[in-house]
């Protein structure tokens, strides 16, 4: 997986309702591969989790206090 993959779907989901809802429903990494690769992505399961794990605690404690619902995913869009 490049980063600008994971970029250009990060953006993606930001734009897009559905994969939103996808994304909320994915219960690890190997399902948002999935979902990426049906949307004309092509990320790894390992760099995903790589790139979840870059976030910083600040990011993390600013997205668990918006709203957003508390799953892995919540990256992408919040």
């Amino acid at each position: 997986m490049s980063e600008e993959q994971l970029k250009s779907f990060m953006e993606a989901v930001k734009a897009d309702a559905g994969l939103q809802e996808k994304l909320e429903a994915a219960g690890d990494a190997d399902a948002v591969v999935t979902i990426a690769k049906a949307a004309g992505f092509i990320i790894s399961a390992e760099e995903l989790k790589r790139a979840q794990a870059e976030l910083s605690d600040e990011e993390t404690e600013g997205v668990a206090g918006g709203g957003c619902k508390s799953t892995w995913a919540y990256s992408f869009y919040c």
